[in-house]
């Protein structure tokens, strides 16, 4: 099946839409981003505040580096992670990145020292999400060459994060937009098995918590968020926000998005609602669900009283990710 150019800029748009409602209430304990969701996002009355001194529609680093990474592709006619970790390094010097993680903003330090995107990444066990947040795209640029999707998402992720799991959970975000765009009838069972065949070679552990997902599916959310922000986490991992809620660890903050869209794939809203509800980490898991769900629905299912605010402190609004998006979808066609 051919995807729709919908489809490109539903992923896009889709990302910084979650990313950006995430992220007022990034970091809140469950209870009161559960209280967000029902007082806001489900009455609404989304988009009356932002996170201060942010107004409502700006989104964060995930869906900054997931633009940066669609802007090197039209550049580049492909996918290049040299010239791709050459706009991280410019994103943080120029300091224009917006709540930053620690591992990636050390390996755009290191990067502007000169060393290697080979060699720039944090290295195990720093295993947070970075990796995973913007690796989106790559399912639009290579959904119908899952050798070269795999070996991409790892590239990309590894610029920063040098853990296997991270580039598992690239593996499993990417591959999921990828699917989607290929089959409009989603298969739970199918989708959930071929993302951990394709992240088994990097990390048998998370694709064994791919099986929490399928095992969760039947639960509501408030019963399943605890035992998916557990999945996978060992005595190695250390959470420098100690938050309470979804982690930043990138195993179970994958697989949660992964929930939340499967759980509703025919609503992004519900989706996005979902992933926030949870807490923690929730402009992370709301970019990467929403994500997911926009490239499997298209920009039309996305609420355009919101889309509108979107905003990467004045640049980047709606009209410019639409028309960056559609760039890429015109690239990929032609190759």
């Amino acid at each position: 099946m051919q995807p729709y150019k919908d489809q490109f800029s539903g992923c896009l748009v889709g990302q910084c839409l979650g990313d950006a409602t995430g992220f007022v209430v990034e970091g809140f304990s469950p209870e009161a981003s559960q209280r967000y969701v029902e007082d806001y996002l489900k009455t609404e009355k989304a988009g009356e505040f932002g996170r201060f001194p942010l107004q409502f529609g700006q989104y964060s680093d995930d869906s900054q580096l997931a633009r940066e990474l669609i802007q090197s592709y039209v550049a580049q006619k492909n996918f290049n992670p040299a010239d791709y970790a050459e706009r991280i390094k410019r994103i943080f010097s120029e300091k224009r990145i917006v709540g930053f993680g620690y591992s990636t903003k050390e390996a755009a330090k290191r990067l502007a020292l000169g060393i290697s995107w080979e060699e720039s990444g944090a290295p195990p066990p720093a295993a947070g999400n970075g990796s995973a947040m913007r690796a989106a795209p790559v399912g639009l640029f290579f959904f119908d060459n899952p050798q070269k999707l795999i070996q991409a998402a790892h590239d990309q992720g590894r610029i920063t994060h040098r853990d296997p799991r991270c580039s598992a959970g690239a593996v499993a975000i990417s591959g999921a937009v990828a699917l989607v765009l290929q089959d409009k009838e989603l298969h739970p069972d199918r989708f959930v098995s071929t993302l951990a065949e394709w992240t088994k070679p990097f990390d048998q552990g998370f694709a064994d918590g791919l099986k929490t997902v399928m095992h969760c599916l039947s639960m509501p959310p408030e019963e399943a968020s605890p035992l998916i922000a557990d999945t996978g986490i060992d005595a190695d991992y250390i959470d420098d926000d100690e938050w309470k809620g979804m982690p930043a660890f990138v195993i179970s903050s994958v697989l949660w998005s992964l929930y939340a869209f499967l759980r509703t794939p025919d609503d992004y809203w519900e989706t996005v609602c979902t992933a926030i509800a949870a807490g923690g980490d929730t402009d992370t898991t709301a970019a990467m669900a929403g994500a997911i769900s926009g490239a499997y629905l298209g920009i039309s299912a996305l609420p355009s009283r919101l889309t509108g605010h979107l905003t990467d402190r004045g640049t980047w609004k709606l009209d410019e990710l639409v028309a960056l998006a559609h760039q890429c979808y015109e690239i990929k066609k032609r190759l």
